[in-house]
């Protein structure tokens, strides 16, 4: 016993070595794998040049513009094989689902609430393919997109696909504002967490921007293309939240300028002349606007024109060089000073970027980090031929000092040169070698000068005029974009006196203000929080395209017609859409979310409510935008059509889709448009739809829910197209779908499925339908009448039996049903019977020369052949004695149960009397008197007689009683199955044959003549 321990403890001791020595072989020899992505090709190229030390090899993926880079990389303190590729920006677009991508198949309204979705884009489908293959054989993925809040989002497009192709990743960020040598490796080695709070503020942004500005364009291009066809049929008016805003900021100016007022004033003048150096000196009242008491101040300054010099002070003054360059600063003058335009300026920038050449161009930061190394910046600019000079001066004068400002967005410094080139041309040349000039005046000194003011007075008025010498050029050396010229005046000595050598009224008139440039809106949108600084360009380029404003001579923004008429129709109904405060609102609502001071979810539904008011009214008062447009596009509008001409008809939810919760409403199906079905609206992305047979005729949508099923169900009424089910269902029927009253979907052959969501197939669901149907439990397997019941009457008649023996074989129940059909035809008037296009059927009598001939039957009056329908139902021998005086209505308290097994109970508490001779004793399952009968065809039955329903064939139930059946208690005629060979089973008379309706032996069920004989 002792030697098999030891044996074993050996061994044991033998596998442990082994495992810890296989771990040590794993951990030693095994290689980490990381799938880099980075925003853009160039970036991907440059990354993996830097991080490779110029030995990355190149292979091609799935997308041709997309390249793959491999190379080997040390990722915290191990060496890893690293694979770099790229998407083209974003990968994932925003989409609504369905039938709301469609412009005339919903309400802009429901664009406020409607499903949307995140998918990739056909012509991204091959980007997205790349990364799902690359990561597979990875273990780690590493995120090298931009630093800002859209490449964060697009970072998490990225995570999400490759979480998707695989799901045990290690998922790191990498953090950069240049792509050299120095920013990559530190990135690579201090690899964050991405960062969610910035990606749920840009995911809100685009919702907030697909909803709004969807259900604004559509609104308005749908209405003013029928209001003014021949000016905007073909247009698209669009709307944005930040497109309006800008509008709005050239509007504004525009009026102001339009409703300026010239008014004439007069100021004095005073001019020293000594040779050939004149002086002006300026009036310290500036200027009136009343010629007679400016005439009056002249005449005391002529009357005695003696100067006396009243202080003379000299100081120093400075001209400030520019602060570090922030990218809403580098659009205003590269539109001021280069003359191009904001959307070109960040193309060229980002080119740059990609390139290395510079920093990241999209920063608020207007202030250098303490521990940025600007001198080896400013000594790669020492060898250029035209500022080399200049940095040389820098670094020879103490270092670059660069003037510093007091914004920072704690993610990228200011945009500054990051490589020196000379192989730029065009516009790139010009722009990077503003970066690069702007970069060294920041890093100078400021302008010096010498500033005099001199202060004379003349008769008690005061006049001053001012001089400058510049003593220190400094920044202005190399920034050639600004002028400080000098100012020469005489010298003056306090208390001198000396006769000018004029004075002068000189008059002129006020003036507006300029129209805006661009560099002026960037400005108006920066200050107002209208869009960001990468975005600005982006909303003015759109309104532009809309044609709402245009340039004037290359440089002045004017409103167009159109946008002059919007904007002036939405300041009539008193909606602020033009000003900036609903946008500048969730600019600031989405930096809260980037800090994490507040839930996307929460921002994004008090704005959508915000904006939804917004447009109801808008919708409400639409004839103020039609009467501003036609003042301004000089054309009569036309009469506004109807809303549901103008807009899609809003077709309210009949309920909520089942599978993915988006709205389901009513449609007309294609290839029959009396018939109806309800659709989900995220068709083709949902398939669901609930399939109504033809009896239905039309439904309506009504505004209650109903109150069994919750929120999600609405009650709905129902106009049927014959009787089919009219004695159960009395048109006009009001109830829902949602599954309150299962036997009601089992008449519609609706699939429980396609209404409710079932956790199984044999879940009991119980619950009550608000028309007075109560207590219903009825199982879900074998919910569905046969499809043959409801879509063809021919067979089954045209009205419905209210108490069907339910049984688990359909085929059983389709075969009682069509037995009650024709049995229940007793008392039958001719105007009662009404066939499938609501015609009152014609009473025949059939010719055959068979067991039926001589029977009479209801038929079409109109025929099949002739248009009609093939309507056909036999009637009994009784029909022409029928009695229609017992026409009452079914009884709304009248409660029916469903057992498990969908047998028809009637609720056992009910007042129901056992039988007598006296009919009125006698109630059917109605709670009414009975119709006392009698059998007249030839059999033991012959002139017996029995109780039934007093009702009409279309509305009565099932009672059945044999009259001289004394003390027996009424009820329904308990049917035993009949198979599908017609065969009966014995019952408790015996087991000789005999009929499964009245029992008797003389006869069988199919020629009984209680219920009358089947069709031929």
């Amino acid at each position: 016993m002792l030697q098999c321990l030891e044996k074993l403890n050996s061994r044991l001791n033998r596998t442990l070595c082994f495992l810890v020595n296989k771990q040590i072989f794993v951990n030693k020899y095994s290689t980490m794998k990381y799938l880099n992505v980075a925003e853009k090709n160039d970036a991907a190229k440059n990354i993996a040049l830097h991080l490779s030390k110029g030995t990355s090899t190149r292979r091609e993926g799935l997308s041709k513009y997309n390249k793959i880079y491999q190379f080997k990389a040390n990722v915290m303190g191990q060496d890893c094989e690293m694979v770099m590729t790229s998407v083209s920006g974003h990968l994932l677009a925003l989409e609504f689902s369905g039938t709301y991508r469609t412009w005339q198949t919903c309400s802009p309204l429901s664009l406020f609430d409607a499903p949307v979705f995140k998918y990739c884009p056909e012509n991204y489908q091959k980007i997205k393919m790349t990364l799902e293959r690359e990561v597979r054989r990875c273990q780690g993925l590493i995120i090298w997109t931009d630093c800002d809040r859209e490449g964060e989002n697009i970072g998490f497009e990225i995570i999400d696909v490759c979480k998707a192709a695989r799901t045990n990743l290690k998922i790191y960020r990498a953090k950069f504002s240049e792509i050299t040598l120095v920013s990559v490796n530190r990135a690579l080695q201090n690899l964050e967490e991405p960062n969610k709070n910035t990606s749920n503020a840009v995911d809100v942004r685009q919702e907030l921007d697909l909803r709004i500005g969807a259900a604004f364009t559509r609104f308005q291009t749908l209405r003013l293309q029928k209001v003014f066809p021949s000016k905007l049929t073909d247009t698209i008016v669009s709307y944005g939240s930040c497109q309006f805003p800008t509008l709005g900021f050239v509007v504004e100016r525009y009026r102001a300028i339009e409703n300026f007022i010239v008014e004439t004033f007069w100021k004095l003048k005073v001019n020293h002349t000594i040779e050939n150096l004149s002086v002006e000196f300026a009036w310290e009242r500036f200027r009136l606007f009343d010629e007679y008491a400016c005439k009056i101040f002249h005449d005391i300054c002529t009357e005695n024109p003696l100067a006396r010099v009243l202080e003379v002070k000299t100081k120093p003054k400075s001209k400030w060089r520019p602060l570090p360059l922030e990218t809403v600063e580098l659009e205003k003058q590269a539109s001021r000073k280069l003359k191009i335009h904001a959307k070109e300026t960040m193309q060229l920038a980002e080119k740059l970027y990609t390139q290395g050449f510079i920093s990241y161009p999209r920063t608020e930061t207007n202030e250098f980090p303490k521990e940025m190394n600007l001198a080896q910046l400013v000594g790669q600019q020492t060898a250029d031929p035209n500022w080399g000079t200049f940095a040389q001066k820098i670094l020879d004068n103490g270092g670059p000092t660069p003037r510093q400002g007091k914004k920072s967005d704690k993610a990228h410094p200011p945009i500054h040169p990051t490589k020196y080139t000379n192989n730029l041309s065009g516009n790139e040349k010009r722009l990077y070698e503003f970066i690069v000039r702007s970069f060294l005046a920041c890093c100078s000194k400021d302008a010096q000068g010498q500033e005099t003011i001199v202060n004379i007075d003349i008769g008690r008025e005061k006049f001053s005029a001012n001089g400058l010498v510049i003593t220190e050029i400094n920044y202005l050396e190399v920034y050639i974009y600004e002028k400080w010229s000098s100012k020469e005046i005489h010298v003056y000595q306090e208390g001198q006196i000396f006769s000018p050598t004029s004075i002068d009224i000189v008059s002129g008139t006020t003036s507006p203000p300029s129209l805006l440039t661009e560099a002026d809106l960037i400005s108006l949108m920066e200050k107002h929080g209208i869009g960001t600084d990468a975005t600005h360009a982006e909303h003015i380029e759109k309104i532009k395209s809309r044609s709402y404003v245009a340039l004037a001579d290359e440089k002045y923004f004017v409103p167009g017609v159109l946008g002059m008429g919007l904007v002036e129709g939405y300041d009539a109904m008193g909606l602020e859409m033009s000003k900036p405060h609903l946008r500048a609102q969730l600019e600031s609502d989405l930096k809260e979310i980037i800090e994490g001071r507040k839930q996307p979810e929460a921002v994004l539904s008090e704005q959508i409510a915000k904006y939804k008011e917004v447009y109801i009214k808008a919708s409400a008062e639409a004839e103020k935008i039609d009467r501003a447009l036609a003042e301004r596009l000089n054309e009569q509008p036309a009469a506004p059509p109807a809303s549901a001409d103008t807009l899609p008809v809003d077709m309210p939810a009949a309920l909520k889709c089942p599978k993915c919760g988006s709205d389901m409403i009513i449609r007309q199906k294609k290839n029959n448009p009396t018939e109806y079905y309800i659709g989900c609206m995220s068709f083709p992305n949902c398939k669901n739809a609930v399939w109504l047979p033809n009896i239905v005729k039309s439904l309506q949508v009504l505004p209650d829910t109903c109150t069994e099923c919750g929120p999600d169900y609405k009650m709905m009424k129902f106009e049927w197209r014959n009787n089919s089910i009219s004695h159960i269902y009395a048109p006009p029927y009001t109830g829902c779908i949602g599954g309150c009253d299962r036997t009601f979907l089992e008449y519609l052959n609706i699939n429980i499925n396609s209404v409710i969501k079932t956790s199984g197939s044999s879940a009991q669901v119980t619950s009550s339908n608000t028309s007075s149907r109560t207590d219903i439990s009825v199982p879900i397997q074998n919910h569905i009448i046969p499809s043959n019941l409801l879509r063809n009457p021919i067979e089954t008649g045209s009205n419905r039996v209210r108490d069907m023996p339910a049984q688990r074989n359909n085929a059983m129940n389709m075969t009682n049903i069509r037995m009650n059909s024709a049995s229940n035809a007793a008392n039958l008037d001719d105007n009662h019977v009404v066939c499938r296009c609501s015609k009152p059927a014609i009473l025949l009598t059939s010719k055959k020369q068979n067991q039926n001939f001589g029977q009479k039957f209801y038929k079409c009056p109109v025929g099949k052949e002739n248009g009609g329908c093939d309507f056909f139902l036999w009637a009994p021998e009784s029909v022409n004695n029928a009695q229609s005086a017992f026409e009452t209505p079914p009884s709304s308290s009248e409660q029916t149960t469903f057992n498990t097994t969908g047998v028809v109970r009637r609720d056992a508490n009910r007042n129901r009397n056992t039988g007598s001779g006296n009919t009125d004793d006698v109630k059917c399952d109605c709670r009414l008197p009975c119709k006392k009968l009698t059998v007249h065809k030839e059999g033991p039955n012959k002139g017996r007689q029995f109780y039934g329903c007093a009702k009409d064939f279309s509305s009565k139930c099932n009672f059945f009683k044999w009259a001289d059946e004394s003390g027996s208690r009424p009820g329904p005629v308990r049917r035993a199955p009949v198979s599908s060979r017609g065969g009966g089973r014995a019952s408790r008379r015996g087991a000789v044959r005999h009929c499964g309706f009245c029992g008797s032996t003389e006869h069988d069920f199919r020629t009984c003549s209680i219920r009358r004989p089947s069709t031929d």
